[in-house]
């Protein structure tokens, strides 16, 4: 792993409190998972940052290692992954992911 793209991954997970590595952009996904995920992400009413890995194929080849997560989208959220589609859809579906996603936005807003 290149160690200069390694932090800027740190940097962008740092300095983004909602994160979502995706397969295109939220309004125009490229893959269906990364759509999805969009979707639960919208639903929660909160903004958040992405990156287009397919745009950034460094971050795409690095941070699957880096994270120790294989597939896209994945989504970070305080620092931390919380998963891909199907985790977030399930957190989605049982009403957990909103008030995550909730939370770290408040922080940012009070911060």
């Amino acid at each position: 792993m290149s160690e200069e793209i390694v932090a800027t991954i740190k940097g962008q997970i740092e300095s983004n409190p909602i994160l979502l590595y995706m397969k295109g952009s939220p309004q125009a996904p490229q893959c269906g998972f990364s759509a999805q995920t969009v979707q639960c992400l919208i639903a929660c009413g909160q903004r958040f940052a992405y990156v287009d890995i397919l745009s950034h194929p460094e971050i795409r080849a690095t941070l699957p290692t880096y994270a120790n997560w294989p597939t896209f989208p994945q989504l970070y959220v305080d620092g931390e992954l919380i998963g891909g589609c199907d985790i977030v859809t399930e957190m989605f579906e049982a009403g957990e992911l909103e008030p995550l996603i909730k939370e770290a936005a408040d922080a940012v807003e009070e911060g």
